[in-house]
């Protein structure tokens, strides 16, 4: 198992956000989190590597292979944060510093994780933005001088840049029209092939956990109210709240939710 949510909290001084929830994610998986905004799923992802302001209190226990999360001091989270375990925003632009090129930004990531041979720098940088269909000289450009569709990809080379065991997509394509967001997802399918990292995939569209989803959770209200195979839910949802929002999701072609056709679906 790579993640593991225990029974975990994320609480004000008197309210609850995220409550007692607890899944798992195993390697090379795409586990998708749905729900509607304010559902709690962005507070329980940035619980996981610490990302949450200090006035919000975090209980139960997130472990990362064998490594506890919630233990960890800043200094620690920081050595995990970025090489086993990197995030994908969907304010991808905001990621990006305006004055510093993107070629600074991958030495400033690579610095932290002790890397510091400007020779090996310059090396990681060109084959992680080839990787994602980028040209290596785009490190001297700075972000307002690359498209949405540019700096995403940026945002994917970077976060996939140590090959993490977890990358954490946070409505990743949100911001982008539908052709980009099509290709940025394909791109993370096809990178997720190559390195085996699992991906926590939060997301309120259902078109594309109809897509790329192996197994989902359901969040209302700071709650896991479902979860279970991709198939299942979609196509036998348990939960009102599950069931009001896949019939609110609209269809682009024949067959189940789940995109089976109706005789693969009884077999599932």
């Amino acid at each position: 198992m790579i993640l593991s949510i225990e029974n975990v909290s994320v609480k004000t001084k008197t309210h609850t956000i995220v409550d007692n929830v607890s899944l798992s994610i195993q390697k090379g998986e795409w586990f998708a989190l749905v729900g509607q905004s304010g559902s709690g799923k962005s507070m329980l992802s940035q619980a996981v590597g610490q990302l949450l302001p200090p006035s919000l209190q975090v209980e139960g226990e997130i472990l990362l292979g064998d490594t506890s999360l919630t233990s960890l001091d800043k200094r620690d989270i920081r050595k995990i944060r970025g090489k086993r375990v990197t995030y994908i925003f969907q304010d991808y632009a905001g990621s990006f510093t305006p004055f510093r090129t993107i070629g600074q930004h991958f030495k400033e990531f690579m610095q932290v994780q002790g890397i510091s041979s400007v020779g090996e720098q310059k090396d990681r940088i060109a084959e992680a933005l080839v990787s994602v269909g980028l040209p290596a000289d785009l490190a001297g450009r700075y972000p307002s001088q690359l498209s949405g569709g540019q700096l995403q990809r940026a945002s994917i080379a970077l976060a996939l840049l140590f090959s993490p065991e977890l990358v954490i997509a946070d409505e990743m394509t949100t911001a982008l029209d539908s052709v980009s967001g099509h290709r940025i997802l394909e791109l993370l399918r096809k990178k997720q092939e190559e390195t085996n990292c699992a991906i926590l995939f939060i997301t309120h569209d259902w078109r594309h956990v109809r897509k790329y989803a192996n197994r989902l959770a359901v969040m209302k209200e700071g709650e896991i109210v479902e979860t279970g195979g991709k198939h299942r839910i979609l196509d036998h949802p348990q939960h009102a709240y599950t069931k009001a929002l896949i019939e609110a999701a609209p269809l682009l072609k024949k067959g189940l939710p789940s995109g089976l056709d109706q005789e693969e679906g009884h077999l599932c």
